[in-house]
């Protein structure tokens, strides 16, 4: 079966009012998946994650400084630690449970009681650089999960596709000289952050596909045919993860991408169908971004759908 996990926690990170990445995101994902088509679903609530799992990707310092603006902020005012990534005084244990939940689905998924995953959590995590959080984004969720999932015996190569709107300048800082990780990711640009250009290539483990604005079905199938998926073929790994931030969609107010909800069904089609050639159907999904409620919910509706296919 496929495995939800989320938790109540991420609920309590609190960006302040007319923040665009606000609760009602994972409560209209939690809405979504409470349907009947979803009753197969395996829960679980996410655990915390711990320090030790945390420090494969972030040192000390920056658990400290997350943990000291949580309590800064418990007067109930928010600390801004930039004009777009606030920390309330729910923030440190929602981030906590994010990146607990990615961990905890690579363990469920590796030792077989599931056969994919998908963490449905907040607060995102693709810009979050080892000592930096950015971008709405305090811990790199994934990241913490592909190193957890390196500490498995028969889990060496390691990929993340990233087809958030959004270039994951976090993730690609933390892997871009590790060449037992593959990095890709679609991504408008010009954008924020401002990376994720062609020619960043890392070790030869980095590929990223800059998209203009107003590219759509034709050209998100092309840039996956062409260069993303038969790169990730070559590269041959033995898990894959997927930033699944649906901001590209055409509805998504951050962006200017014209993705629809059946192409998020494609993506998730090819990379379930890869997963299950190449990988033993080893996938975990972390949610990233988006923040049009409506094409938020229809799209992990499809994107859900397609791994309980192929789990």
């Amino acid at each position: 079966m496929t495995l939800f996990v989320s938790h109540a926690a991420c609920l309590d990170h609190d960006t302040t009012d007319n923040h665009p990445e606000h609760s009602d995101r994972l409560r209209a994902v939690m809405a979504t998946l409470d349907a009947p088509d979803f009753d197969a679903l395996q829960r679980m609530d996410a655990p915390l994650a711990s320090d030790d799992q945390i420090l494969r990707v972030h040192p000390q310092s920056h658990i400290g400084s997350i943990d000291l603006a949580a309590q800064q902020a418990g007067s109930g005012s928010p600390v801004f630690l930039d004009a777009d990534t606030v920390v309330s005084t729910g923030s440190f244990e929602a981030a906590q449970r994010a990146a607990g939940a990615v961990c905890a689905a690579v363990d469920r998924v590796l030792s077989g009681q599931a056969g994919n995953a998908f963490c449905g959590v907040r607060p995102p995590g693709h810009h979050a650089e080892p000592t930096k959080a950015m971008g709405f984004c305090l811990f790199n969720n994934i990241a913490i999960g592909v190193r957890h999932a390196q500490q498995h015996a028969d889990i060496n190569k390691v990929a993340i596709i990233d087809f958030d709107v959004h270039h994951g300048n976090g993730t690609q800082a933390v892997f871009q000289a590790d060449p037992s990780c593959f990095y890709a990711s679609s991504h408008q640009s010009p954008l924020y952050p401002g990376t994720g250009s062609a020619s960043e290539t890392g070790v030869g483990n980095i590929v990223n596909v800059p998209l203009s604005e107003g590219a759509g079905t034709a050209d998100i199938k092309i840039a996956y045919e062409t260069q993303i998926m038969p790169a990730l073929a070559e590269f041959a790994p033995d898990m894959l993860f997927v930033s699944a931030g649906f901001d590209a969609h055409e509805a998504d107010p951050l962006a200017g991408l014209a993705f629809t909800t059946q192409d998020y069904a494609w993506l998730s089609d090819i990379l379930c169908r890869f997963a299950a050639d190449q990988c033993q159907g080893r996938l975990v999904s972390v949610l990233e971004g988006g923040y049009n409620l409506t094409a938020l919910a229809d799209s992990v509706s499809v994107h859900v759908k397609t791994l309980m296919k192929y789990a």
